[in-house]
C-alpha cells in the first residue's frame, strides 16, 4: 500500500533528480521541507526561482553570475595573463577556495566525450580561442578533471593551443583519477596547481 500523498511523491521525485541525491536522501529532504515553517518554505522557493531567473553566464569566462562580468573577471588585481580552463563553475569555485590562484578562468561547460556525443563544438572552446586572440595571455592552465573525458579534453586543448604560441600547462597529479575537482580538498588542489607541468 502506498502511504505517501501525490504531493510528497512528486516532491521526492523532483529532489531525486538533483545530482548526488538518491531516493533515500530525496525522501528525507521532502519530509524536512514539508515540516518546515511556511515562511521558510516560501523563502527557499523564492531563492531557487530568483537564482534561476537572475543567473547568467559571465560574458568573458562563462561562469555563473548575476552580473555581466563575474567578480573574478571584473577584479583588476587578478593576473590578466593567465587563464585556468575548468569544466564547470563548481571547479572554479573549488580553486577559488584555495585563495592562492590569482589568474583568470575559462569555464568549458563540459568535456569532450565521444561516447556521449559531446564534441569540441559542444563546449566553450571557440570562446577560449577568441579570448586568446583578444587578450595578452601568456599561460593557459588546463584544469579539467582527471577522468577519461577530462584527459581527452586536456590533450585536445594542448594540440589546439600549441600553434598559438601560448604556454599550455596541466595541473599535476594529486587530484585523484576519476575525481571531480569540486569535491577535492583545498590542499590537494593547491598541490596540483603548484605542480602543474607543460603539456
Amino acid at each position: 500500500m502506498e502511504i505517501f500523498t501525490d504531493h510528497i511523491k512528486r516532491l521526492t521525485q523532483e529532489l531525486s533528480g538533483l545530482p548526488g541525491v538518491g531516493a533515500k536522501s530525496a525522501r528525507r529532504l521532502a519530509f524536512y521541507i514539508v515540516n518546515m515553517p511556511p515562511e521558510k518554505v516560501r523563502s527557499l522557493s523564492e531563492a531557487i526561482t530568483e537564482a534561476k531567473e537572475k543567473s547568467r553566464y559571465c560574458k568573458k569566462c562563462f561562469c555563473l553570475t548575476d552580473t555581466e562580468l563575474c567578480p573574478v573577471c571584473s577584479d583588476p588585481k587578478r593576473d590578466q595573463s593567465t587563464i585556468m580552463v575548468v569544466e564547470e563553475t563548481g571547479d572554479m569555485a573549488a580553486y577559488e577556495r584555495t585563495g592562492k590562484y590569482e589568474g583568470l578562468y575559462h569555464v568549458l561547460h563540459g568535456a569532450i566525450s565521444p561516447m556521449t556525443g559531446v564534441g569540441p563544438d559542444d563546449i566553450k572552446l571557440k570562446e577560449l580561442m577568441s579570448r586568446l586572440s583578444e587578450e595578452d595571455i601568456k599561460e593557459v592552465i588546463v584544469a579539467t578533471n582527471s577522468g577519461l573525458e577530462g584527459e581527452t579534453t586536456a590533450m585536445y586543448i594542448s594540440r589546439l593551443l600549441k600553434p598559438v604560441g601560448v604556454n599550455v600547462t596541466r595541473i599535476a597529479s594529486g587530484v585523484p583519477v576519476g575525481g571531480d575537482l569540486e569535491l577535492v580538498d583545498e590542499v590537494t588542489l593547491l598541490r596540483a596547481l603548484e605542480g602543474r607541468v607543460t603539456l
